[in-house]
């Protein structure tokens, strides 16, 4: 299947990989005998690494590759199935559950897929692995985690410390040194000719054993090798276990860790598999050893920067962090060097630099904060710099900075998940519905509309009266949990607090948020709903959302095939549109609608007026996404006239930027466009891989081609057009070629050039 399929997304390892070849055996030999096994342990222990490593070495015997799925940013376990499609590069927004969407996708695939830190969504990766081994005979599912699953068929190995030398051994002894070994090799990392030949070999073992060869403890320790000698480290250690005993303080305990459980479980120590590990103690202590080492401003940062999810860069840490006793202007001082002590992790990018801090670290971070009386406090913090990000991301969407916009919110991804799911865990719900509804150009242009309305719903739900009449019940994706209040989507009633009182900005944002992502799906009757509640505002004098229900109530019209109400409800942005306060998205999406009522209408010369006006507006604030929409009109346009070489050049110039966004619903009905045009040229093999394609990006997207009336014709045309021209045999053939191919590979086939014989005008530079 090479060529057919990416290999996967494990990363490089950010450095060596110390011993543990007997437990990479038995990983790879429970693999072979369970389709799911869970590395359980304490923290910091190395059951990620050990995973990675086993993944990679296991991958090259699973022809759909192998996958990495990080949850430890991830609270919400209803979202856990999108995490996956997300690490799958699997963009769906159809209103089907996305555990049934992943099934589908990977069927008839041999994949790996590694669960990384399952821990606190025990219930919800039970539920979804479940599900998805159900469905996949080729899947097999490696995941690491405190607790184990519990599982029928679940195979838990138990990761140990690594071993340590016995009493009386030699440090650099063939036997029983890998703790040593990994202490050496971090050692050299930070102190250049480090070698253990030339300091104590008593106190080295020392250090290891005191440390219980738990690899978190033994690289926190090598770090601070570069200021302390070894002996005086290990003897600094054993004063401070000491005086610690047997008792852990509060903020220490590690609240989201449990027993390990009691399923089948192997392991080398012997320990039954419900026994807290003894070691488990001494990680906190050795964690809060080095706590204890680092200065008390590094020790505060380390406190507040436990608010973030995932990495995070330096300039957000300086926006949440900095306050009178942490100066802004320290902040970059200090994060270099919790860099230094191993409690960050570097992670320069071409966007600047981004730190990431391991669970373990993060969770004793965050029990100091609770410790201090600032948890709330932070978290707020935290949330109010993601509301100010997402407000500069929607002002600058439309303009020459929407590329980057894309990549820095994409990059964020997990820390706006963190703000928003701070601001659900509150009594008011106004907070979750601003931060949702102002992303709405996040959720729509970045590819994450289903996500976005699962957000919404429940933001809008808060806001909404208490009555719960029209309720609707959980989706069905939403793993067994403790329940939740019922989420009304208000298509029973248009909310008294729309209709009475002052016009409300942040609900009518979010209304259109919903109603926007809405016609996306193709779901007509839920953008009809919130285009009737935004009239409801719009009567209470708010012109925006008055802006925003003529936008939805022109999409409706598209879904319903309804060109005379398209036209009628865009006829205000088309009067409007060269006021330099017209240029916003809800009056961009009314044009379009216009323009493809013109043309369904036939008149296609008022079409090509409204694009080239459109393409204009966008040209001059150097505006991509909408632009390409333009791009790919004016392909339907030319397809309408005959002008097939230019419905591919235009279909091909709205696809590289639909490409580059990453906007599924955009490349779906570009490479429909790009199929017809080849089948009207005669090209029926062509065609028909290219509509194999568009179906791989239909199926995970929504309602095929949105459910547009003239779309969905034009793709049925195609369709009977390639199989009379090649027979049922080979078009099957072509369209599985096509389908079944990688969807970057298919991309970059839709992009080949047409030849000269298509040549007949294009898209103006």
């Amino acid at each position: 299947m090479a060529g057919r399929w990416q290999a996967g997304n494990l990363p490089a390892e950010p450095t060596s990989f110390v011993g543990r070849r007997q437990e990479l055996d038995r990983v790879r030999r429970a693999c072979a005998r369970s389709r799911l096994v869970t590395l359980t342990g304490a923290g910091g222990v190395g059951k990620s690494r050990l995973a990675l490593r086993a993944a990679a070495e296991l991958r090259p015997g699973f022809s759909g590759g192998a996958w990495l799925v990080e949850l430890s940013p991830l609270d919400d376990g209803t979202l856990l199935p999108h995490a996956i499609a997300e690490a799958l590069k699997l963009a769906d927004h159809t209103s089907r559950p996305m555990a049934e969407v992943l099934a589908e996708h990977l069927a008839g695939r041999e994949v790996l897929l590694v669960l990384d830190t399952c821990e606190h969504l025990v219930t919800a990766c039970a539920a979804t692995v479940e599900t998805l081994l159900a469905a996949v005979p080729g899947l097999r599912v490696l995941a690491t985690g405190r607790r184990p699953l519990r599982m029928p068929g679940e195979l838990v190995l138990v990761v140990d410390p690594l071993p340590v030398p016995g009493d009386g051994a030699d440090a650099g002894g063939p036997v029983g040194g890998d703790a040593v070994a990994l202490l050496a090799e971090r050692a050299a990392e930070v102190v250049p000719g480090f070698d253990l030949a030339d300091h104590d070999q008593a106190a080295v073992i020392r250090l290891c054993r005191r440390l219980e060869g738990i690899p978190l403890a033994i690289e926190l320790a090598a770090a601070r090798l570069r200021e302390l000698p070894v002996e005086e480290l290990a003897d600094r250690l054993d004063d401070r276990f000491a005086a610690l005993g047997d008792t852990p303080s509060d903020e220490e305990v590690d609240d989201r860790s449990a027993a390990l459980g009691d399923a089948p479980s192997e392991r080398a120590s012997g320990l039954p598999a419900h026994a807290d590990p003894p070691w488990h103690h001494d990680l906190r202590t050795a964690v809060g050893w080095s706590h204890e080492l680092c200065e008390p401003a590094e020790r505060l940062l380390w406190a507040r920067l436990s608010v973030f999810a995932g990495d995070f860069g330096a300039d957000a840490a300086r926006v949440v962090c900095a306050d009178d006793r942490l100066p802004e202007s320290h902040i970059g001082l200090l994060l270099d060097a919790l860099s230094e002590e191993s409690i960050l992790t570097w992670l320069p990018t071409g966007a600047g630099e981004r730190y990431r801090m391991l669970d373990t670290l993060r969770e004793y971070g965050a029990g100091r904060l609770r410790a201090l009386g600032e948890e709330e406090r932070f978290k707020q913090r935290h949330r109010a710099h993601y509301l100010s990000l997402a407000g500069r991301g929607a002002a600058g969407w439309l303009g020459p900075g929407q590329i980057s916009w894309y990549d820095r919110m994409i990059g964020e991804h997990d820390n706006l998940r963190a703000a928003l799911d701070t601001s659900l865990a509150g009594d008011d719900g106004r907070p979750a519905l601003e931060l949702a509804g102002m992303l709405a150009f996040f959720w729509y242009g970045c590819g994450h509309a289903k996500e976005g309305r699962h957000y919404l719903a429940q933001a809008l739900a808060m806001a909404a009266p208490s009555d719960r009449s029209a309720a609707r019940p959980p989706a069905a994706d939403t793993p067994p949990g403790p329940a939740k209040p019922p989420v009304p989507d208000g298509s029973a009633h248009v909310w008294s607090s729309v209709v009475h009182g002052p016009p409300d900005p942040v609900l009518v944002q979010a209304l259109w948020a919903d109603g926007l992502l809405a016609c996306t799906q193709g779901d007509a009757d839920g953008c009809a709903t919130r285009a009737a509640q935004c009239e409801a505002a719009a009567k209470a004098g708010d012109a925006y959302a008055a802006t925003c229900a003529r936008a939805l109530r022109a999409a409706v019209a598209v879904i319903r095939g309804d060109a005379a109400g398209a036209l009628a409800a865009s006829r205000h942005a088309h009067e409007t549109r060269w006021k330099e306060d017209a240029f916003t998205l809800p009056n961009l999406l009314a044009l379009l609608c216009r323009a493809h009522a013109q043309t369904v209408d036939g008149r296609v010369d008022g079409a090509i007026a409204v694009l080239d006006d459109v393409r204009q507006l966008c040209d001059q604030r150097g505006e991509r996404s909408m632009r390409s929409h333009v791009d790919f009109m004016r392909g339907r346009v030319e397809l309408t006239r005959g002008r097939l070489g230019a419905a591919v050049s235009y279909g091909q110039a709205a696809l590289r930027t639909k490409q580059r966004l990453h906007d599924r619903f955009g490349i779906g009905m570009t490479v429909d466009l790009l199929a017809s045009a080849a089948g009207a040229a005669g090209q029926a093999e062509r065609a028909a891989r290219l509509l194999g394609l568009a179906q791989r990006i239909w199926s995970t997207h929504g309602r095929a081609q949105a459910s547009v009336p003239a779309w969905v014709a034009t793709r049925k045309a195609c369709e009977r057009r390639a199989q009379e021209a090649l027979g049922p045999a080979a078009y099957r053939l072509a369209f599985a070629t096509g389908h079944d191919s990688d969807v970057d590979a298919g991309i970059a086939y839709a992009l080949q050039p047409q030849g000269e014989g298509l040549h007949n005008g294009g898209p103006p530079a």
